[in-house]
C-alpha cells in the first residue's frame, strides 16, 4: 500500500484502524483491520475545527479513492469538513476476512468501524453503487448523529415488474460470476470503462491497485452475489428495511446522478424521488456510472452543505398538499388554469365552436363545442382516474396539437397528474433524453411516438391515442386508449360542498407541480422546466391582460404552447394544417384557411412560420387575402423578428397590431412591443436621441406584473455580479421577476441554483439593455458572448445589420479561438442559397464587413453556408456553438463540409 502513488490523495489521509467487530459472520472479540482515507487528524493538526463530518462508502468494485475529491475539498480552511472514506471489508485495502459479509453484516460493519472512531453528530453519509444502501442502512440505525444524506448512482429497490440491469444479470450468471468477477479482473475493468470520458491511465491504475490477484477479488465476487434479485435472496429483507425505512427519513437530502449509467438507471432515481420527495436533485447530462469521476461533484455537495445546518437534528418534509376538500385549490380568489372553460362551457357560449383542427384541402377535420370539450376532458379524467393516473402522476404527452392533446392536457391537469411535454422538435436523441430524464408514469402518445418509446426503451405505462389491432397493441405494450378511456360514465361521484355539479375536485393545491415543459435546446440539452397551477394560471392572466385576449377572442395557433393556452383562455382555438414541430411548414394558404375556419381575429406564430407564410404569399387567392385583413392582432415569439419579416407580415395582415413579446419556456411573455414602437425606437436611435438604443432587438417595456433588471457583463463575457441594474446602455444578463416565472428546474438543482441566484429574480441566459425609455434591448445568449481582444462582442445587433442587405436571408455570429481572443466571424445563408459552405466571395464578405461595422462590430472573417443549423422546434434558434466549432475547422485549413 503506498498511498504517494495515487494521483488527487494526501498520503496524510490514508491510515488503517483495527475495529472490534460485534456480530456474524465475525467469532464474537474478532478484530478486524480497516483502511480508510480521513482528513480528521490533519484538520486538529491545523487547529481547524470541521463543521461535520462526511461518512462516505464505495460501491463494487471502487474504493475510498473515489471520494479523494471531497476530501480535498473538506480540507480546505474556507470550509473545512472533516471527511472518512471506508474501504469496507475485503475491499479496497481493508482485510480480506475470508466470510462472506451480506448488505446486514456490511451496515454493521460500518456501525462498527464509526463507533471505534468514535464518530459523532453532525454526520452527513455519501455512498454510490452499493454503498448507497450500506450508507443509507447506517443512517437509519445513527438518526442521533445524523445531519443529511447524499447519494450518488444507487438503488435501494428492483421493481417487481423489471428485471436487474443486463450488466449485473451476466455478472450473476453461474458460467460468468467466478471467472468475471474474481478470477480475472473483467468485472472492474468494465466498470471503469463506465467513465465519461475515459480514465486517465493513471487513475485506472490506481483503481485497480487493491485488487491485483484473483485472492484479493473474492469480496469483488461476494459483493455481486449479495444483489437481492427477488425476494427470496438473504439479503432481500434487509434491503426492503432500508428503502421503506427511507420514507420516514426525514433530513436533508442531495442525489447527483449520471443518466448514462447501464446499471443504476433513472428508474432507481424515479423510485428514490418517491421516497426522499424533499430530496435535492441535479442529474448531470452525459455523466455516467462514475459520476465522481466524470463530473465535480465536490463543488455542489460543499455548496449544499454551507446551506445546510449541521447542527439540526431531523429536518421535517414539506407538507403535503391537501387531495380533497371543500376548498381544494387553496384560496378562494385562485382560478385554476381551466375555470375560463368550465364558464364558456356553461354560459351561452356553450353549444358554440371551442377547438378545431384543419385538414390539408382547408377544411375544418374535427371540432368540439365547448360544452363538448368539457364533457370529453371530464370523461377522460375519470377513466385515467379508474387506469390509475392520479395525483403527482407523470404523463408524457406525444400527441401533436389538436382536439386529442387539448382534452389529454385538460384532463391530467384536472386530476392533479403533472402533464410532460417535450416535442418531437427536439430530436430523436434529444427527446429520448427528456423523455428518460422526467420519468413519466404514463406515456400517452400517437402511434410513431409510441413506437419510439418501445425501440427506445422509454419509460412509463404507454397508452394510444386511438383504439388499436390486438397485435399492435402487444407489440407497442399498450395498455389502453383515449378512445376507450375518455368513454362517456353514466354515474359519477357526488360533488364535494360549494363545488359545481358533475365538476371533479381539484386534486391538489396551486402550488403543487403541473407541468414539465421543456426547453428548446439551443445553448445544450433541453431542460424540463417545472410550473405550478398558481404559475400556470398566473401565464394564462398575464397573456389575457397584455394583449387583451379575452373569452370569445378567435385564435389561429401556430405555435404549441398558444394551441394549449386558448381554452384557458376563453378563446376559439384552430390549430392550422402544419407540423407545430418543424413551423416551416406553415404556408401562407393553410393560415388563411384557418382564419376562414374561425373567422380570426388573433394569430400567433413564430418568425419562421411567418417567413414561409410571406414566402407562400403568391399562392393566396382573393378569398384568403380578405380573411387576414380581418385579423386584428398577430404574436410572435421564439426568436427575434427582424423588422423587414414583420413589415412584410404587416402587408398580409393590414389591419391587425403586430406584437413580438420576448419570453422564454421560463416565462412568457417578459416584455412587448409592436411593430409601430420598433420603428419608432430605431428611428429614434437612428437620429441619436436615444440614450442606450441600439445594437440588438428592441423587445419593449416589461408585461404587466413583471419586473427586469441586469447583471452587468464582464470582459470575459460573464455576468458574475449580484447587484441589479437598470441604467441605460449598460449590457449584462437579463433578469427577470414575475409571478409566472417558472417553479424550478426539473432534476436540475445545480441549474435551478444559478438561475436563482440572485433572491426573487430568475437569471434568464440571454444578454441586453436598456434605454432611456426603460425599452429592453436584447442583444443574444450569454452563451454566445464572443470574447474578442477588444472586450465582448454580442452577436444580434451586427447579425441584424448583416441581415438588411438584400442578399442574406440568415447571419450568426461567432467567435473563433482562445476565450480573450477571439476572432469574430459572420457565417451566413445567402440568396439564393450557395452551393457549399467554405470563405465567402470577397465582394461578399465585404459588404457583410461594412454592414456588421454599422452595428461597431469588426469581422474578421465570413463564411458561407448553404442553409443555418437552427434548432428544428423553432427553426429560427440558431445553433452558434455547432458553427464555432465548424468555422474554426474551416479557417485552419480543414475541408468544410457540412456544419
Amino acid at each position: 500500500m503506498v498511498a504517494a502513488a495515487w494521483p488527487g490523495v494526501d498520503p496524510e489521509w490514508s491510515r488503517e484502524v483495527q475495529v472490534p467487530s460485534t456480530s456474524a459472520p465475525d467469532a464474537p472479540g474478532t478484530a478486524r483491520r480497516w483502511h480508510i482515507l480521513d482528513n480528521g487528524p490533519q484538520l486538529a493538526a491545523k487547529g481547524l475545527a470541521p463543521a461535520g463530518t462526511l461518512l462516505c462508502v464505495h460501491g463494487n468494485p471502487t474504493w475510498s479513492y473515489l471520494w479523494r475529491t471531497l476530501l480535498a475539498a473538506g480540507s480546505d480552511p474556507a470550509h473545512p469538513w472533516r471527511v472518512v472514506a471506508v474501504d469496507q471489508l475485503d475491499m479496497g485495502y481493508s482485510e480480506r476476512t475470508g466470510t462472506f459479509r451480506r448488505l446486514a453484516d456490511r451496515i454493521n460493519d460500518l456501525g462498527d468501524l464509526t463507533a471505534a472512531l468514535g464518530l459523532d453528530g453532525p454526520v452527513v453519509t455519501v455512498g454510490h453503487d452499493w454503498g448507497g444502501a450500506i450508507s443509507l442502512g447506517w443512517a437509519l440505525a445513527h438518526r442521533d448523529q445524523l445531519s443529511g444524506v447524499v447519494l450518488t448512482n444507487t438503488a435501494v429497490h428492483q421493481p417487481a415488474a423489471s428485471k436487474i440491469p443486463p450488466a449485473l444479470r451476466l455478472a450473476l450468471h453461474p458460467a460468468v460470476h467466478q471467472w468475471g468477477t474474481v478470477t480475472s479482473d473483467s468485472f472492474l475493468r468494465v466498470t471503469h470503462s463506465l467513465a465519461h470520458p475515459p480514465l486517465p491511465a493513471d487513475i485506472r491504475a490506481a483503481y485497480m491497485a487493491p485488487y491485483r490477484g484473483a485472492a484479493r477479488r473474492f469480496g469483488v465476487g461476494n459483493f455481486v452475489a449479495d444483489i437481492p434479485v427477488d425476494g427470496t435472496h438473504p439479503s432481500f429483507p434487509a434491503l426492503t428495511g432500508v428503502a421503506e425505512g427511507l420514507r420516514g427519513l426525514d433530513v436533508p437530502a442531495l442525489m447527483l446522478w449520471g443518466p448514462r449509467d447501464p446499471i443504476f438507471s433513472d428508474r432507481y432515481l424515479k423510485d428514490l424521488v418517491e421516497r426522499l420527495p424533499h430530496a435535492q436533485v441535479h442529474r448531470f447530462e452525459g455523466a455516467g456510472h462514475l459520476v465522481a469521476e466524470d463530473r465535480d461533484i465536490a463543488s455542489p455537495i460543499f455548496q449544499w452543505l454551507a446551506a445546510l445546518d449541521p447542527a439540526a437534528a431531523a429536518r421535517p418534509a414539506p407538507a403535503a398538499e391537501p387531495a380533497t376538500g371543500a376548498e381544494p385549490w387553496g384560496a378562494a380568489d385562485f382560478r385554476p388554469l381551466w375555470s375560463l372553460l368550465d364558464e364558456q362551457a356553461a354560459g351561452p357560449a356553450g353549444t358554440g365552436m371551442a377547438v378545431a383542427e384543419m385538414a390539408a384541402d382547408g377544411s375544418t377535420s374535427r371540432q368540439l363545442s365547448w360544452q363538448q370539450l368539457d364533457r370529453k376532458i371530464l370523461d377522460l379524467a375519470a377513466g385515467l382516474a379508474a387506469a390509475g393516473v392520479g395525483p403527482g402522476s407523470r404523463v408524457s404527452l406525444m400527441v401533436p396539437p389538436g382536439v386529442d392533446l387539448t382534452v389529454a392536457l385538460y384532463a391530467c391537469l384536472r386530476l392533479g397528474a403533472v402533464v410532460v411535454v417535450a416535442d418531437a422538435g427536439l430530436g430523436t436523441a434529444g427527446l429520448s433524453r427528456a423523455v428518460r430524464g422526467a420519468t413519466p408514469d404514463v406515456i400517452i402518445g400517437i402511434d410513431r411516438a409510441l413506437a419510439a418509446a418501445s425501440v427506445l426503451g422509454w419509460p412509463g405505462r404507454r397508452i394510444s391515442v386511438r383504439d388499436l389491432p390486438a397485435a399492435r397493441r402487444r407489440i407497442l405494450g399498450v395498455e389502453t386508449s383515449l378512445d376507450t378511456l375518455g368513454r362517456p360514465v353514466t354515474a359519477r361521484p357526488e360533488p364535494h360542498p360549494g363545488q359545481a355539479p358533475d365538476k371533479p375536485a381539484g386534486q391538489a393545491g396551486p402550488d403543487a407541480p403541473a407541468a414539465v415543459l421543456f426547453t428548446s435546446g439551443s445553448t445544450g440539452p433541453a431542460k424540463g422546466v417545472v410550473y405550478t397551477h398558481r404559475q400556470l394560471a398566473a401565464m394564462r392572466d398575464t397573456v389575457a391582460s397584455t394583449f387583451g385576449i379575452r373569452p370569445g377572442s378567435r385564435l389561429v395557433a401556430g405555435f404549441a404552447p398558444f394551441a394549449l393556452l386558448g381554452p384557458a383562455l376563453g378563446a376559439v382555438s384552430v390549430t392550422p394544417d402544419m407540423d407545430v414541430t418543424a413551423p416551416r411548414t406553415l404556408t401562407a394558404g393553410a393560415l388563411a384557411a384557418a382564419a376562414a375556419a374561425i373567422d380570426a381575429t388573433v394569430v400567433f406564430a413564430s418568425p419562421a412560420a411567418l417567413r414561409n407564410v410571406v414566402d407562400t404569399r403568391d399562392g393566396l387567392d382573393e378569398a384568403g387575402l380578405k380573411v387576414l385583413a380581418r385579423v386584428e392582432l398577430l404574436l410572435s415569439a421564439g426568436a427575434p423578428v427582424p423588422e423587414p419579416l414583420l413589415a412584410a407580415v404587416q402587408q398580409l395582415v393590414p389591419a391587425a397590431s403586430l406584437r413580438t413579446p420576448y419570453g422564454m419556456t421560463e416565462a412568457l411573455p417578459v416584455t412587448d412591443i409592436s411593430l409601430e414602437q420598433i420603428r419608432g425606437a430605431d428611428a429614434e436611435t437612428a437620429a441619436g436621441n436615444l440614450q442606450g438604443g441600439g445594437n440588438g432587438v428592441c423587445v419593449g417595456k416589461p408585461v404587466h406584473g413583471a419586473r427586469l433588471a441586469v447583471i452587468p457583463l464582464e470582459a470575459d463575457g460573464t455576468a458574475p455580479g449580484t447587484v441589479p441594474v437598470t441604467d441605460p446602455g449598460v449590457t449584462g444578463e437579463i433578469l427577470v421577476s414575475a409571478p409566472h416565472v417558472k417553479d424550478s428546474y426539473d432534476r436540475l438543482w445545480l441549474t435551478q441554483q444559478a438561475s436563482a441566484g440572485l433572491p426573487g429574480w430568475h437569471r434568464t441566459g440571454d444578454v441586453g439593455h436598456f434605454d432611456a425609455a426603460g425599452r429592453l434591448w436584447v442583444e443574444g445568449r450569454l452563451a454566445h458572448v464572443v470574447t474578442a481582444p477588444g472586450g465582448p462582442v454580442t452577436p444580434v445587433g451586427a447579425e441584424q445589420a448583416i441581415e438588411r442587405l438584400e442578399d442574406i436571408r440568415l447571419a450568426a455570429v461567432t467567435g473563433v479561438g482562445p476565450a480573450g481572443t477571439q476572432a469574430v466571424v459572420a457565417v451566413v445563408e445567402t440568396v439564393p442559397p450557395a452551393r457549399r459552405a467554405g470563405p465567402a466571395a470577397p465582394a461578399l464578405a465585404g459588404s457583410v464587413r461594412a454592414a456588421a461595422r454599422t452595428a461597431g462590430v469588426e469581422i474578421s472573417a465570413v463564411l458561407v453556408v448553404p442553409a443555418q443549423p437552427t434548432d428544428i422546434r423553432h427553426n429560427a434558434k440558431i445553433d452558434r456553438t455547432r458553427l464555432s466549432r465548424w468555422a474554426s475547422r474551416v479557417l485552419a485549413g480543414g475541408r468544410p463540409g457540412t456544419p
